[in-house]
């Protein structure tokens, strides 16, 4: 276990170590770069005085070991209100002495964003590295006030600051756009349509039958596409993933199957968990001890994605599966666990990249928080928020973290799931909360009644009437400390809120439509404007999409228009 550091310093390496303190024209801020196994560090910093990019390069060599480079920097922690990271955890200021973590291609992303009040960024920082592993330290020092972080990194280390003060979700989206110049990614218009899942729905019960009378039921509600989760592939019920790996259809006539399902409009994604050679499958027996671990809780073995053979038979086996009948998609699930059972990172770069190579272009892949960093943008067309059935409120903190994070992909919702009994307006509170994101819903359709499916088939239209708008717009997130009470995008001169709090909500002077979803019990949605918008036009729709309220007035530099929960305030001039 490396030693404790109260002060936020990386753990001793045990290696010779060069360093250079790294002058800047920022108050406050104290930067250095240390060489890690090199006798010299080659070091640029770059930029204007508050918006710096460092480039830092071992030179030369003292041990056997491969050279690494770390840069650290800190400043005063002041006015300092979240530590924003794409971790699907709380955003408190953790101690400097925190546990650092690991940023690679299977897991997390290498930025952070350190927000300061009015979601001013203190300091946000990304890490180029699209591979990793990337370890990151953060937090404030008890003893000075300050706020530390160091990255770390084999090889050649880029880091990009940004202390302009400017708004945080700013920041983080110029971040992300440096990466997304790194590469070319293409995600087809198909990957933002709602889907309809199997897996809170019906768990393992699915049958062939089952699948097409709920796809038959999600067609016309608005839904564009269907993923038939586990159990597809094995006739038991119970939760464990002892015959996985195979891949083999349980489903009879599996292509006919799939193409009745096609026929109603819906694009048909099949889920397979990549890493998985279950205990009673074939794929164990053959590849047995040429696995990274035993995962004697879920009956399977995680494979060894370094060991060529081993990627030679999954490309083939899903490439077979996709190319056979006429796939349209697929989930590929836990490609984490690779990272979490010590697994080679560029092994896992290497499978992802054999396997795009034999899947169709335009083909729909879906992959799954913590593994959403750029790296894997060119091997995915959308990305989900992990598991979190029946939370409205985490489901909304994710896809948001998502919508800041996943660039060019399509961010997608944990599946919303309800009771038989709820009511329409909390369904349409639950697809308020993931506004913008894309819905996905597992419920059995067959059991709702007309007003709930009323709610539901009204806000996929929203969803589908303005896509541009709600998933592809100009996002921000306001307030991470209390979970992000209320978000907007921009396209254009349309604008769109979700209210989730009871807080007063600030327009730009640049809109001729503004949309708001109150998701909050409070009916009274303020709106202030910079500018009068003169005469304008409001529609209220309830929470199934009845008209609640439809004028024209006159407004000044503000307005108060009643809402209910559930409900959709449209404004147009």
């Amino acid at each position: 276990m490396a030693t404790l550091s109260w002060d936020g310093s990386a753990p001793p390496s045990g290696r010779t170590e060069t360093t250079r303190e790294l002058a800047t024209a920022v108050p406050g801020l104290r930067l250095r770069a240390t060489a890690i196994g090199a006798p010299e560090l080659a070091v640029t910093v770059t930029g204007t005085d508050r918006l710096l990019l460092i480039e830092a390069d071992p030179v030369g060599a003292t041990d056997e070991l491969p050279a690494r480079v770390r840069i650290d920097w800190r400043l005063p922690c002041t006015g300092a209100t979240a530590l924003w990271r794409p971790n699907t955890d709380s955003r408190w200021l953790p101690p400097s002495w925190s546990t650092p973590r690991e940023a690679s291609l299977a897991a997390g992303a290498p930025i952070g964003s350190l927000v300061g009040a009015g979601d001013a960024a203190l300091c946000s920082y990304a890490v180029a590295e699209p591979v990793g592993p990337v370890r990151i330290g953060e937090g404030v020092v008890e003893e000075t006030g300050e706020f530390t972080a160091w990255v770390e990194q084999q090889g050649r280390l880029r880091l990009r600051l940004d202390l302009t003060g400017r708004h945080f979700s700013d920041t983080v989206r110029e971040l992300v756009r440096w990466w997304e110049a790194l590469s070319t990614v293409r995600v087809p218009d198909e990957a933002f349509d709602p889907v309809f899942c199997t897996w809170y729905a019906r768990h393992l019960e699915i049958t062939a039958p089952e699948v097409e009378r709920l796809a038959a039921l999600a067609a016309p509600l608005g839904f564009g596409a269907v993923i038939v989760d586990d159990g597809w592939q094995t006739p038991e019920t119970t939760r464990s993933y002892a015959t996985a790996g195979d891949w083999e259809p349980a489903f009879p006539d599996f292509g006919e199957h799939v193409q009745r399902v096609q026929d109603l409009g819906l694009a048909y994604l099949l889920w397979c968990a990549l890493p998985f050679a279950g205990d009673r499958s074939a794929l164990g027996r053959r590849f047995a001890g040429r696995h990274l671990a035993h995962r004697e809780e879920l009956d399977t073995s995680v494979l060894d994605p370094a060991v060529p053979e081993v990627r030679a038979h999954l490309v083939a086996r899903i490439g077979e599966l996709v190319g056979k009948y006429g796939l349209d998609g697929l989930k590929l699930d836990f490609i984490d666990t690779f990272a979490r059972c010590g697994g080679d990172v560029e092994g896992v770069r290497l499978l992802l990249a054999e396997l795009a190579e034999v899947l169709p272009a335009g083909l729909l892949v879906e992959h799954r928080q913590p593994y959403v960093g750029p790296g894997l943008w060119p091997y995915a067309t959308m990305v989900r928020a992990t598991d979190c059935p029946h939370n409205a409120a985490e489901n909304r903190q994710r896809t948001t973290d998502l919508r800041l994070t996943a660039g060019p992909l399509a961010v997608h919702a944990d599946p919303l799931t309800w009771h038989p009994d709820e009511s329409p307006t909390e369904i349409a509170v639950l697809l308020q909360q993931v506004l913008f994101a894309t819905p996905q819903v597992s419920v059995d359709l067959g059991a709702q009644g007309p007003e709930q499916l009323a709610a539901l088939r009204f806000w996929l239209g929203v969803a589908r009437e303005h896509v541009e708008l709600l998933q592809r717009g100009r996002f921000r997130a306001y307030r991470p400390e209390l979970g992000y009470p209320l978000l907007e995008s921009a396209d254009g001169a349309a604008r769109a809120f979700g209210r989730y709090a009871p807080v007063p909500i600030e327009a730009d002077a640049e809109w001729s439509l503004l949309l708001v979803a109150n998701a909050d019990p409070d009916p009274g949605v303020r709106l202030s404007f910079p500018e009068p918008p003169g005469r304008v036009t409001v529609l209220v729709h309830g929470a199934r999409g009845e008209v609640l309220s439809e004028y024209v007035t006159d407004c000044g530099g503000e307005l108060t228009v009643t809402a209910p929960r559930g409900s959709l305030l449209t404004l147009r001039r």
